[in-house]
């Protein structure tokens, strides 16, 4: 087995690298004058079972697009070295938000980047709480082999929120069901009953409406759970709609720190307890406020984990049951 980690999740692949007591393999990237790029193994790859870690996200390294690219051609590189199998880990998948058309003509973009993927050759491909699981596994033709953050979610919120009374709210109808599953841990490891809220959400041109709320979120903690964060401006409206309504408190949950550019003005409002991520997208925030109220979960030991079992044969099912 052979890991390598491309440069924009090279701290990502180091702490997979370390959970698997093994060294990252060498690769070359290198940058052309006029803004190409090219990528390749320094190591013999023929029939062996290679795994690439790059997290999709745009950053120092480039934009999203530029790192998507980055990694295709390296997988195509890979592949034409003869390499026995190859998946791909991907933490975050971009483009995985546009999974149907909502307007006339509109793109189906998580369907063309599986199209790319499956051009280049590979084999498999691993992430974390995509944003539509069943457009996800329909989408890809190869292996899918889908994780979950939220028994680690769990266990954070259980030892924080002891002893009192939580809530587990979706802050739209999409979302209900990621919520419901993550309530029901909770309920497992608590041996309580808990709530589960919905918010109503719609959105159009960018522009974001409705404020129904279903459920009784009076003197209750809440925990608004989604896949990832943006603008933050979902979270904080539903935060909002909660402390209204009687709320003790509210936390934002999501696996994937996304952030925009706005999200340093929106998300530093007290609306919001605290903001609870994983580390699938590496922080990048100048805000230092903002900064003390983001706590970071780390899942890149569930993904050396996932690594190891996809290697030697083992159960991703069993690595994957509620805690």
């Amino acid at each position: 087995m052979l890991v390598f980690a491309l440069e924009n999740s090279r701290e990502f692949g180091e702490n997979i690298a370390r959970e698997l007591d093994i060294v990252l393999s060498e690769h070359e990237e290198r940058e052309f004058e006029d803004g190409e790029h090219k990528s390749r193994p320094l190591e013999n790859v023929r029939n062996q079972d290679v795994f690439i870690i790059q997290s999709l996200h745009g950053g120092s390294h480039g934009s999203v697009n530029d790192v998507l690219c980055r990694l295709l051609f390296f997988v195509g590189a890979v592949k034409d070295a003869s390499a026995n199998s190859i998946s791909v880990v991907v933490p975050y998948l971009c483009y995985a938000r546009k999974d149907r058309r909502t307007k006339a003509r509109d793109p189906v973009t998580i369907r063309y980047v599986a199209q790319l993927f499956e051009a280049v050759g590979i084999d498999r491909i691993v992430n974390i709480d995509v944003h539509n699981l069943q457009a996800f596994q329909n989408a890809f033709r190869c292996i899918t082999e889908h994780l979950e953050a939220k028994n680690i979610f769990a266990g954070y919120f259980l030892e924080k929120l002891r002893d009192k009374e939580i809530a587990v709210m979706s802050p739209d109808f999409g979302g209900v069901k990621r919520a419901d599953e993550f309530r029901k841990v909770l309920e497992k490891n608590s041996g309580k009953t808990l709530s589960l809220i919905i918010m109503e959400k719609m959105r159009s041109k960018g522009i974001i409406s409705g404020e129904t709320i279903v459920g009784d979120v009076k003197g209750k903690n809440v925990i608004i759970i989604d896949d990832l964060i943006a603008s933050g401006s979902t979270m904080l409206r539903a935060a909002k709609a909660c402390l209204k309504l009687g709320a003790h408190s509210v936390y934002a949950a999501a696996t994937h720190a996304s952030f925009s550019s706005q999200a340093s003005e929106i998300l530093i409002d007290d609306a919001i307890e605290e903001i609870v991520v994983s580390d699938s997208i590496p922080l990048q925030l100048s805000n230092k406020k903002l900064q003390q109220k983001i706590k970071v979960i780390e899942v890149a030991p569930l993904f050396a984990e996932a690594i190891k079992r996809i290697h030697t044969g083992g159960s991703l099912v069993d690595l994957l049951k509620d805690d």
